[in-house]
């Protein structure tokens, strides 16, 4: 019995811990091969003796159960880095199929403390990262449908966050971004549709590196990240997010296209479209202030107080 993706390949950035790595472990054991990314160097270990990169570890530890890997190491907020990455995937397994864009990193702060650097350093790395990489497989992909290639396969599965949908007040760079990556999923999946691409994005809560100090109050489960027994797993492990990156990778998810899901503890929530709540039309040709008072005033008191366009609900979900 052949696994889902077998003979597919794949690169999961920002892999070399945490989220990123138990992505590209789930892909691997779903049988592809995988370019595991990530922006850490070689460092030492605590003998002082040189060890390898994170990207370097989680590639050998795919190698090791028999699958396919190899590292790349270096900043996909840099256009030629990105472009590397993928010209990489191409020629040592000999195409790209899948590209899950993982990397980012945190600088949090009230938007009346922020500074220019830890708005700028957020946005590139989640946002122009996601661009980077996917331009450069994109073109990838539509080059080899108009050459005339049939059966193109591709699949985006971007990562965006819950501190986009509920508004994270002390995140507004890490929620422009992430919304940004949400804006950039549906346009690329109506872009990339004709040449047999998916582009999806998701949600997920996990306890990582990154994430520690954002969940430090939320006990984990005795087994932490890697489950020993039944009930075991932290229900904030990314072991929880890697399957449904290795569906969405998958010939099954043909169909899903454009979607954000909510992912983490056992749990997948499809988030649905915005819809319009209300529509008003002048009376004359144009609005005044008067009408738009008279109508909206009253509208937005009969709601309910505090409400905005952010669903703050979502960070209630969870299992059962």
């Amino acid at each position: 019995m052949s696994l889902p993706l077998e003979g597919l390949s794949a690169i999961v950035t920002g892999a070399g811990r945490g989220l990123g790595r138990a992505e590209a472990l789930e892909l691997a054991r779903l049988g592809a091969a995988v370019v595991v990314n990530d922006y850490g160097q070689p460092g030492r270990d605590g003998s002082g003796a040189a060890s390898a990169a994170p990207a370097e570890e989680v590639a050998a530890e795919i190698r090791a159960t028999g699958g396919r890997a190899v590292a790349h190491l270096g900043d996909i907020a840099d256009f030629e880095t990105a472009r590397a990455l993928i010209d990489l995937a191409v020629a040592e397994f000999g195409k790209l199929d899948v590209l899950v864009n993982n990397a980012g990193i945190l600088r949090d702060r009230m938007v009346f403390s922020m500074s220019e650097e830890e708005w700028d350093s957020v946005i590139r790395v989640h946002l122009k990262g996601h661009f980077n990489t996917t331009h450069f497989a994109a073109v990838h992909w539509r080059t080899r449908a108009k050459a005339g290639e049939t059966g193109v396969y591709g699949r985006i599965v971007n990562t965006s966050s819950e501190a986009f949908l509920a508004g994270s007040a002390g995140q507004p760079n890490y929620a422009a971004a992430k919304g940004g990556i949400v804006g950039l999923t549906t346009s690329t999946a109506l872009a990339l549709a004709r040449y047999g691409v998916t582009a999806n994005a998701i949600c997920p809560r996990a306890r990582t590196r990154m994430t520690e100090d954002v969940f430090a109050a939320i006990p984990a489960n005795k087994g932490g990240a890697e489950p020993t027994a039944e009930g075991d797993l932290d229900p904030l492990s990314p072991e929880h997010v890697a399957p449904l990156v290795g569906y969405l990778a998958s010939p099954a998810a043909a169909g899903v296209n454009g979607q954000l899901l909510v992912v983490h503890g056992g749990m997948v929530a499809i988030v649905d479209r915005p819809r319009v709540a209300a529509k008003f039309d002048t009376a004359k040709e144009a609005f005044t202030y008067e009408e738009l008072d008279g109508l909206l005033t009253p509208h937005y008191a009969s709601r309910p107080a505090g409400e905005t366009f952010a669903a703050s609900e979502v960070l209630g979900l969870k299992k059962g």
